[in-house]
């Protein structure tokens, strides 16, 4: 991943699109994680760095640095895992980490408000996905092993 979607950088979250959603799609839910943390070789959790919800059918993509400042109308921030909300950029702290852009085509809005947590979504998300998608980015820190 470039270094200004990090936190080492600008922490500005990236540029992602999409194409083709299935029939019947109403809208998009989007989770950004990190399965590594705190050590690839020995992970104990999976880091949320994003989580995206109620993003229209309409909308194809989310243009860099839309996390805070330029989302799509009626789109959802949730909680991070960094204890915030919206994008949170990877820093992690031992090697190269793996930052897996999860894309879900549900068949209906959510209706929720900003703040929710990815275990909240996914309960809010059972048996109306349609479709998903996954896209996998890596970054390593500077000077770490």
């Amino acid at each position: 991943m470039p270094k200004s979607h990090t936190g080492e950088g600008e922490d500005l979250s990236p540029p992602l699109a999409w194409s083709h959603p299935p029939p019947g799609t109403e809208s998009f839910v989007l989770i950004v994680d990190d399965p590594d943390c705190p050590d690839p070789a020995a992970p104990r959790r999976t880091w949320v760095h994003w989580v995206v919800y109620d993003i229209p059918a309409t909308v194809s993509e989310l243009a860099e640095g839309a996390s805070r400042r330029a989302m799509p109308p009626s789109a959802r921030e949730g909680k991070n895992d960094s204890g915030g909300m919206g994008y949170s950029g990877p820093y992690p702290p031992i090697g190269r980490h793996r930052y897996f852009f999860k894309l879900f085509a549900l068949d209906r809005t959510l209706g929720l408000r900003d703040g929710h947590t990815k275990a909240e979504l996914l309960r809010a998300m059972e048996q109306h996905v349609l479709a998903s998608a996954e896209l996998m980015g890596t970054y390593q820190c500077e000077g770490t092993g």
